[in-house]
Protein backbone atom coordinates (compact mmCIF):
# COMPACT_ATOMS: atom_id res chain seq x y z
CA UNK A 1 0.00 0.00 0.00
CA UNK A 2 1.23 3.55 -0.79
CA UNK A 3 1.54 5.90 2.09
CA UNK A 4 0.86 9.59 2.19
CA UNK A 5 1.35 12.13 4.50
CA UNK A 6 -1.85 14.07 5.74
CA UNK A 7 -1.71 17.87 7.29
CA UNK A 8 -1.13 16.87 10.47
CA UNK A 9 2.00 14.89 9.40
CA UNK A 10 0.92 11.36 10.17
CA UNK A 11 1.33 8.99 7.47
CA UNK A 12 -2.35 7.73 5.69
CA UNK A 13 -2.37 4.07 4.04
CA UNK A 14 -4.49 3.55 1.24
CA UNK A 15 -7.37 5.63 -0.31
CA UNK A 16 -8.58 8.51 1.36
CA UNK A 17 -12.30 9.91 0.64
CA UNK A 18 -13.81 13.16 2.12
CA UNK A 19 -17.23 12.80 3.48
CA UNK A 20 -20.18 14.16 1.83
CA UNK A 21 -22.14 16.44 3.58
CA UNK A 22 -25.73 15.26 4.30
CA UNK A 23 -28.47 16.85 2.90
CA UNK A 24 -30.00 17.39 6.29
CA UNK A 25 -26.99 19.82 6.82
CA UNK A 26 -28.32 22.43 4.31
CA UNK A 27 -29.34 25.46 5.67
CA UNK A 28 -32.50 26.22 3.13
CA UNK A 29 -35.48 24.13 4.29
CA UNK A 30 -37.19 21.44 1.68
CA UNK A 31 -40.57 21.92 0.19
CA UNK A 32 -42.73 19.01 1.72
CA UNK A 33 -43.87 16.32 -0.09
CA UNK A 34 -48.07 16.64 0.18
CA UNK A 35 -50.59 15.55 -1.13
CA UNK A 36 -53.79 18.09 -0.49
CA UNK A 37 -56.00 20.28 -2.50
CA UNK A 38 -54.63 23.14 -0.48
CA UNK A 39 -51.18 22.91 -0.54
CA UNK A 40 -49.94 26.42 -0.30
CA UNK A 41 -52.04 26.92 2.51
CA UNK A 42 -50.96 23.76 4.16
CA UNK A 43 -47.21 25.01 3.65
CA UNK A 44 -47.61 28.46 4.76
CA UNK A 45 -48.87 27.23 8.00
CA UNK A 46 -45.72 24.55 8.86
CA UNK A 47 -43.49 27.65 7.88
CA UNK A 48 -45.69 29.87 10.07
CA UNK A 49 -45.15 27.38 13.13
CA UNK A 50 -41.92 26.45 12.35
CA UNK A 51 -41.13 30.58 12.18
CA UNK A 52 -42.34 30.43 16.01
CA UNK A 53 -40.19 27.45 17.40
CA UNK A 54 -36.92 28.31 18.33
CA UNK A 55 -33.56 27.25 16.18
CA UNK A 56 -32.36 25.52 18.88
CA UNK A 57 -33.94 23.59 22.27
CA UNK A 58 -31.87 24.87 25.33
CA UNK A 59 -31.91 21.44 27.24
CA UNK A 60 -30.49 20.95 30.86
CA UNK A 61 -30.36 18.26 33.16
CA UNK A 62 -32.90 19.70 35.26
CA UNK A 63 -35.84 20.27 32.55
CA UNK A 64 -34.87 16.94 31.37
CA UNK A 65 -35.40 15.00 34.35
CA UNK A 66 -38.74 17.76 35.48
CA UNK A 67 -40.18 16.63 31.79
CA UNK A 68 -39.74 12.90 32.18
CA UNK A 69 -41.25 12.93 35.54
CA UNK A 70 -44.11 14.73 34.39
CA UNK A 71 -44.66 12.34 31.40
CA UNK A 72 -44.34 9.06 33.75
CA UNK A 73 -46.70 10.34 36.41
CA UNK A 74 -49.16 11.74 34.03
CA UNK A 75 -49.33 8.32 32.91
CA UNK A 76 -49.20 6.17 36.56
CA UNK A 77 -51.80 8.77 37.68
CA UNK A 78 -54.60 7.99 34.33
CA UNK A 79 -53.83 4.43 35.19
CA UNK A 80 -54.45 4.58 38.82
CA UNK A 81 -57.82 6.34 37.91
CA UNK A 82 -58.84 3.79 35.47
CA UNK A 83 -58.07 1.10 37.23
CA UNK A 84 -59.99 2.87 40.16
CA UNK A 85 -63.08 3.07 37.97
CA UNK A 86 -62.81 -0.82 37.35
CA UNK A 87 -62.23 -1.80 40.59
CA UNK A 88 -65.92 0.27 41.57
CA UNK A 89 -67.37 -1.37 38.68
CA UNK A 90 -66.30 -4.82 39.91
CA UNK A 91 -67.28 -4.07 43.53
CA UNK A 92 -70.79 -2.65 42.36
CA UNK A 93 -71.51 -5.81 40.54
CA UNK A 94 -70.61 -8.24 43.33
CA UNK A 95 -67.67 -9.69 41.18
CA UNK A 96 -65.75 -9.43 44.20
CA UNK A 97 -65.20 -11.23 48.12
CA UNK A 98 -65.14 -8.36 50.65
CA UNK A 99 -61.14 -9.79 51.41
CA UNK A 100 -61.02 -8.80 48.00
CA UNK A 101 -62.64 -5.23 47.69
CA UNK A 102 -60.23 -4.43 51.14
CA UNK A 103 -57.08 -5.79 49.32
CA UNK A 104 -57.81 -3.26 46.14
CA UNK A 105 -58.80 -0.75 48.24
CA UNK A 106 -55.39 -0.90 50.50
CA UNK A 107 -53.41 -1.39 47.05
CA UNK A 108 -54.99 1.74 45.35
CA UNK A 109 -54.56 3.89 48.48
CA UNK A 110 -50.97 2.70 48.07
CA UNK A 111 -50.70 3.84 45.03
CA UNK A 112 -52.24 7.46 45.39
CA UNK A 113 -49.95 8.09 48.44
CA UNK A 114 -46.85 6.66 46.44
CA UNK A 115 -48.11 9.43 43.40
CA UNK A 116 -48.56 12.17 46.12
CA UNK A 117 -44.80 11.34 47.74
CA UNK A 118 -43.94 11.19 43.94
CA UNK A 119 -45.25 14.51 42.37
CA UNK A 120 -43.78 16.09 45.86
CA UNK A 121 -40.31 14.85 44.97
CA UNK A 122 -40.73 16.39 41.71
CA UNK A 123 -41.79 19.54 42.60
CA UNK A 124 -45.11 18.55 40.64
CA UNK A 125 -48.65 19.68 41.34
CA UNK A 126 -51.95 17.87 40.35
CA UNK A 127 -52.84 20.49 37.67
CA UNK A 128 -49.86 20.16 36.07
CA UNK A 129 -50.48 15.96 35.50
CA UNK A 130 -53.55 17.02 33.35
CA UNK A 131 -51.75 17.40 29.47
CA UNK A 132 -53.80 19.67 27.24
CA UNK A 133 -54.33 17.16 24.30
CA UNK A 134 -55.17 20.70 22.10
CA UNK A 135 -58.82 19.91 20.14
CA UNK A 136 -59.05 16.68 22.21
CA UNK A 137 -58.72 18.27 25.73
CA UNK A 138 -57.35 17.65 28.64
CA UNK A 139 -55.90 14.27 29.24
CA UNK A 140 -57.08 13.75 32.71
Amino acid sequence: MSSTENSCGHAARGKVTLVEPSPFDSPTPAEPEVETEHTAEFVAELRRVADRLPERVNIDAQSVEQGLAKLVLTLIELIRRLLEKQAVRRMEGGGLSPEQVEELGLALMKLEEKMAELKEHFGLRDEELNIDLGPIGKLI
